[in-house]
């Protein structure tokens, strides 16, 4: 008798294995049940090229998405706590209210990236590119920036209590 292997290990397998078909299916969702939520939580996704993907509201908590691809993928509102995204591309990513509070951002390319309202509290973006990114109202208390390029970025109402903006270049 076979199987059912477990959702999530399918769900990774369908990101992994094809994006076009991964955004359908996630497009088909939202639309069948307006609150589906991909559960990636804890999913070893390093090194995924995983470029303009639809993982909006997905949980990728605790998920391990180092040197991953995400350019342009669209994260908002995604629960991306605690997620290991270090050296990771997410540049022009959508991170819209995505909550990526204590995630490690180490060296990750945000270049252009929209992160209105996001929660990066206690996150690691210590040199991170963070070149014209927009961070307007997002949440960076006790965040480390030390080093990261903020430069063009915006950060209008941004929340910078506590903040390591030590060399961090602001110009």
């Amino acid at each position: 008798m076979k199987l059912k292997k477990p959702l999530k290990e399918r769900q990774i397998e369908a990101l992994i294995g094809n994006i076009g078909k991964w955004n359908r299916y996630m497009a088909w969702c939202q639309r069948k049940h307006r609150y589906f939520k991909a559960d990636l939580s804890g999913a070893d996704l390093s090194g995924a090229n995983l470029i303009r993907a639809n993982l909006s509201g997905a949980d990728l908590s605790e998920a391990n998405l180092i040197r991953a691809n995400l350019s342009g993928a669209d994260l908002s509102w995604a629960d991306l706590r605690w997620t290991n995204l270090s050296g990771a591309d997410l540049s022009r990513a959508d991170l819209r209210w995505a909550n990526l509070s204590g995630a490690n951002l180490n060296r990750a390319d945000l270049s252009e990236a929209n992160l209105i309202r996001a929660n990066l509290s206690g996150a690691d973006l210590s040199w991170a590119d963070l070149r014209w990114a927009n961070l307007s109202g997002a949440d960076l208390s006790w965040a480390d920036l030390s080093e990261a390029n903020l430069s063009g970025a915006n950060l209008s109402g941004a929340n910078l209590s506590g903040t390591d903006l030590r060399w961090a270049n602001l110009s």
